[in-house]
């Protein structure tokens, strides 16, 4: 298919067609015209390029950090009158692109704010928050860790049915494999689960096995508070128990609980 004759999505979700771009670069003095006054084609950027393969370059400077030239993509974009479809591409890639937990979302989510609602996103300030998303989105870490995860969490669903079907074990585990009582994850059937409440595991189990934290640890004055909480509980805790309860979990056997302590 032409990549030239699609149908896209802007910012807030409504489907876009080729004449509603057009018409909306065409200004009232009549169409609009590329870098070398030629009157602007299909999905056309005013260097003269398919807004898909702007648009793909973008990504692709973004995931690899070259700064420049995710400025300048985003510049043209902009300029050629796809700031919608700027603003659509580069918030994806902050999902799909870029390290987890990173700021730069946030930093985006502004420049974007301040160009649609302090200014247009057609103007000369429009622009500027423009290359400044895309030279904070190129800064970022970048990872396609989200998007491994779903690729490989969707095929390894697969896996489990066809393992079953087939009578043999899955080639990689799943969590789902040894989520059980007993099993690796035996410290999730706390109180807050049918089968932990069958087990008497009261809010004495939570604090001392569900509710620890790491492998950093708690901040000290976290660590106070639970202490200080448990030591006014009316159930008596075990030294052992009151240490478990702030000490940090191995940082490669995170879920060592050493449960059978407490049965």
């Amino acid at each position: 298919m032409d990549d030239r004759r699609q149908a896209t999505f802007g910012s807030d979700g409504e489907l876009r067609t080729n004449d509603d771009v057009d018409e909306e670069r065409d200004s009232e003095d009549g169409p609009a015209y590329n870098d070398f006054g030629e009157q602007l084609g299909e999905n056309e950027t005013k260097s003269g390029v398919s807004r898909y393969v702007v648009s793909s370059l973008l990504q692709k400077a973004v995931r690899r950090s070259d700064k420049q030239t995710a400025a300048w993509a985003a510049w043209e974009l902009v300029r050629s009158g796809y700031a919608w479809n700027f603003w659509d591409r580069v918030n994806l890639y902050v999902v799909e692109d870029l390290r987890a937990g990173h700021e730069v979302a946030l930093t985006i989510s502004r420049y974007e704010e301040l160009a649609h609602e302090r200014w247009s996103v057609d103007s000369w300030r429009g622009r500027l928050c423009a290359v400044h998303a895309a030279l904070a989105a190129a800064r970022a870490p970048s990872s396609r860790e989200s998007a491994h995860a779903d690729e490989y969490f969707g095929e390894l669903a697969d896996e489990q049915v066809a393992a079953r079907e087939d009578g043999r074990e899955p080639r990689y585990k799943s969590p789902v494999d040894e989520l059980e009582p007993n099993g690796k994850y035996d410290a999730v059937f706390d109180q807050h689960t049918y089968e932990g409440k069958k087990r008497g595991r009261d809010g004495a189990f939570f604090r001392t096995h569900g509710a620890r934290v790491g492998p950093e640890g708690e901040p000290e004055l976290s660590r106070q508070w639970r202490l200080r909480s448990m030591k006014l509980d009316d159930r008596e805790y075990t030294d052992e128990q009151l240490a478990r309860a702030v000490t940090p979990v191995e940082a490669d056997n995170k879920w060592a609980d050493g449960i059978d302590q407490d049965r």
